[in-house]
């Protein structure tokens, strides 16, 4: 349900919040002050005004941390990219600085390129791995771990390749973790619903003025709608509006053969 609604748009997203939180300022307006909820609700009247804050405090922290794994992600998605990135290019640039010839490396890593462009981040929306990508990195990792190469320019050559090759698929790894990692869910649906507590909380210690009852919670609600819309927008770091751009890797498309 959680997966499903971080899936959607943003209109999406927005609209199914506002639906939640506005419905249920409604629906606690109905039983506070229509029949037949309306009599045992007023009984309630009493409930002193610091109650809410031991929820709200608590929606508070929780949406804040949430906040935090969300923005740590991102950055995560950010370095993981350009890492890639520049290790790529450090390949292409020791094929072309080495004295023997490495244009088979160079096309290699061309492919893997392409493919991590045009097919594995498309993929990485729906959370899967491409196998044409996963085909061009071991196919880029054989080209350099080629004996001849060591014997050609030298084992500290072959090594830097070695390593700089190792290094993207580590980087690789890390992205595509990055992309299916869904251990967010169970916090988005506990904010959501400490959020839903919170309202109710706040309809408590207005049982008996209209008025404040419903600025009150008029005045949340769209706090939480932009929140918590802001904040799902940014859930999937490779994913919506804010996500992280292949660029950098696209880039070196344009690098000499």
């Amino acid at each position: 349900m959680i997966r499903a609604w971080l899936d959607m748009s943003p209109a999406g997203i927005f609209l199914v919040l506002i639906g939640l939180y506005f419905g249920v300022t409604l629906l606690l307006a109905a039983i506070t002050f229509r029949r037949p909820f309306a009599q045992p609700t007023q009984s309630l009247t009493g409930v002193v005004a610091p109650f809410f804050n031991a929820v709200a405090i608590l929606f508070a922290l929780l949406t804040g941390f949430l906040a935090a794994d969300v923005a740590e992600r991102g950055r995560q998605a950010y370095r993981v990219v350009h890492t890639e990135a520049g290790e790529l290019r450090n390949i292409h640039t020791l094929s072309v600085a080495s004295v023997s010839d490495m244009r088979t490396i160079r096309t290699a890593l061309k492919a893997y390129v392409t493919s991590v462009v045009a097919d594995e981040w498309p993929a990485m929306e729906g959370t899967r791995v491409s196998p044409s990508a996963t085909a061009a990195y071991d196919n880029l990792l054989r080209e350099v771990s080629i004996p001849s190469i060591a014997k050609a320019s030298g084992p500290a050559v072959q090594s830097a390749l070695l390593t700089a090759a190792l290094h993207v698929g580590t980087a690789r790894d890390d992205r595509l973790a990055l992309s299916s990692d869904h251990t967010n869910d169970l916090k988005w649906l506990v904010v959501i619903v400490l959020g839903l507590i919170t309202q109710v909380a706040i309809a408590l210690v207005h049982l008996d003025k209209p008025r404040a009852f419903f600025a009150s919670l008029i005045v949340f609600s769209t706090a939480a709608v932009v929140a918590l819309g802001i904040l799902a927008l940014q859930e999937y770091p490779f994913d919506g509006a804010f996500q992280v751009s292949p660029e950098p890797i696209k880039a070196l498309q344009s690098l000499s053969d």
